[in-house]
């Protein structure tokens, strides 16, 4: 699956990387069709502070979990790709490139 996110970048979700983020982040799994629209319409986009290559697409759901953010992290070049998808209540502190206003 190619999705595009808000910078107009072509990111893939791969059969491997949905299988890894279900083993290790298992209530994810119903909101697999929520990525895309993390990725394109998120509230804010981090630059990883362990790999300058990684964004860190976050957006707020009310009806998740009684309020949490869905987190996609993507690593960005050639071919980019979503590396983890996991469910937060903590945006992480760094450099933000994007926030919805």
């Amino acid at each position: 699956m190619i999705i595009t996110d808000i910078f107009n970048n072509a990111i893939k979700l791969t059969d491997e990387r949905w299988q890894h983020i279900v083993r290790e982040h298992p209530e994810v799994e119903p909101y697999k069709g929520k990525i895309q629209e993390v990725l394109l319409s998120p509230d804010y986009v981090k630059k990883s502070k362990r790999d300058a290559e990684v964004l860190l697409y976050y957006k707020f759901y009310g009806d998740m979990f009684d309020g949490k953010y869905l987190l996609v992290a993507a690593k960005k070049g050639l071919r980019s790709f979503i590396l983890t998808c996991y469910i937060t209540d903590i945006i992480k502190r760094g450099e933000t490139l994007w926030e919805k206003k």
